[in-house]
């Protein structure tokens, strides 16, 4: 019995109009990146293993794929070394993650900023800093899939590094702007700061509880407060401190009032001042530039990536539920291989979550899913020949079109037009060859105009 066709969980087939929407899409994206001067990169799927693990936080490293390593692996396993594979858990012999470490040396990338960063380093000699690069392609995560939730999906990396610069922060808020504009998707643009969030934590008398804090208030959305502080509990933070965060977390009103209670909350922390001064300055960049984003400070993002210092950004679709678009500040990523003090920042498009939304709010515009626009029906003998010629000119005109491959009844070549979407049917028979014009029918409304030879392409481009 043949075996049923299938792929692996979380990764998806494109179909010829997706994938025409989704090229709408990274084109729209793309031109948006180049408009503000930043050149295209791409890196290898998979990167060496030590080059990704330790970089995205105990959680991050359990979601990383890797790769098992071709030849023979096993030479000089023991039986409890293979019951820890096979079960794929830590059962006697060697730890699982050791274990790992012996039969994988690569693994699929997480994300486009680590290797972004192992590329500064490793080609530092050769790159004008500050380096602003874009980078589309698709990350792998062994995450447990879910609406909205891949674990193959496609990034849209913007970053720059060489440079403390908050104008760079700036300009990414307008990226986010133009972005969404140019896609239609009204969105919501929160902003944070690492370094407030640690004056939080050193204010509540917990600096040491850092990573633990963020990464549980940065489920504040998903859990509700009353869960955050039941696993901020269980890490050891006093019910003291904990009093101490809920008003902040909590915190309304302008994102001016905001920063200015935070000021008087946080004012023993220098490294939360400094964090407040961050912010007063790109709102003032923000203010002055004028800006059409909803845009809120919300002390409630943290982001769980170990990686960043600074500002922190996070992307929400106001007409549809769906995960994030989201990134931040990093002072020394670049550190972890080798070329400490060098500063970046960069925001990630998640592209299959900006898919799913615009095909729920219905904003891909109709061409964007058209692959031909005109089909010449195809009679057979001197017709065809003359449509041959026309289908050339048309073509050389750049607008998409095709003949259907044999001659047919006309019923089936109109209805393969209707199936296909293709907008225009152009009718060479034996009257407009004769004539030397050709009927040219419009398939939505059913008109029809009678067009020269000469003058087809013209036609066809208004």
């Amino acid at each position: 019995m043949a075996q049923k066709p299938s792929i692996p969980k979380g990764t998806r087939d494109f179909s010829p109009l997706e994938m025409m929407r989704r090229t709408y899409m990274f084109d729209t994206i793309r031109r948006v990146f180049r408009t503000y001067g930043y050149a295209p990169l791409e890196t290898p799927a998979m990167e060496n293993l030590s080059t990704l693990t330790g970089k995205y936080g105990e959680e991050g490293d359990k979601l990383l794929f890797k790769i098992l390593n071709s030849g023979d692996f096993t030479r000089g396993f023991t039986p409890d070394d293979a019951k820890v594979i096979a079960a794929g858990t830590e059962t006697g012999g060697a730890p699982l993650n050791a274990m790992a470490a012996r039969i994988c040396e690569k693994g699929l990338r997480y994300d486009l900023t680590v290797p972004f960063a192992r590329y500064v380093v490793q080609h530092q000699a050769e790159i004008t800093f500050p380096f602003r690069r874009y980078q589309v392609q698709p990350v792998w995560r062994a995450d447990r899939p879910q609406k909205g939730r891949y674990r193959e999906f496609y990034q849209c990396d913007v970053d720059v590094i060489g440079t403390r610069s908050l104008l760079c922060e700036f300009e990414l808020v307008k990226i986010v702007e133009r972005v969404f504009g140019d896609l239609g998707i009204n969105v919501t643009l929160k902003l944070n700061n690492r370094k407030i969030l640690y004056g939080i934590a050193e204010t509540i008398g917990h600096a040491d509880k850092m990573t633990d804090i963020t990464v549980a208030i940065d489920k504040l959305d998903k859990i509700g407060i009353g869960n955050v502080e039941a696993e901020l509990a269980s890490k050891g933070i006093g019910q003291e401190a904990i009093a101490g965060l809920r008003p902040i977390l909590e915190l309304s009103g302008t994102n001016t009032e905001k920063l200015a209670r935070m000021k008087e909350d946080i004012a023993s922390s220098e490294t939360g001042m400094l964090g407040i001064a961050e912010m007063e300055e790109l709102f003032s960049y923000i203010a002055a530039a004028g800006s059409t984003l909803d845009i809120e400070l919300d002390l409630s993002l943290a982001r769980g990536l170990n990686y960043y210092t600074g500002a922190i950004f996070e992307v929400k679709a106001k007409d549809h539920a769906i995960g994030s678009i989201c990134g931040g500040r990093y002072d020394d990523l670049t550190g972890i291989f080798g070329m400490p003090d060098t500063s970046g920042v960069g925001i990630s498009f998640g592209a299959d979550r900006i898919y799913d939304v615009m095909l729920a709010l219905n904003l891909f515009p109709e061409e964007a899913g058209i692959a031909t626009r005109i089909l010449f029906i195809n009679f057979g003998g001197p017709e065809q020949l003359a449509s041959l010629r026309l289908l050339q000119q048309v073509r050389d005109a750049g607008i998409p079109s095709e003949i259907y491959p044999e001659p047919a009844k006309m019923k089936k070549q109109m209805e393969y037009a209707n199936r296909r979407g293709i907008p225009f049917v152009v009718i060479v028979g034996e009257d407009e060859l004769a004539s030397r014009h050709a009927t040219v029918k419009e398939m939505h409304s059913g008109e029809q105009q009678t067009v020269p030879f000469d003058k087809l392409s013209e036609y066809m481009q208004h």
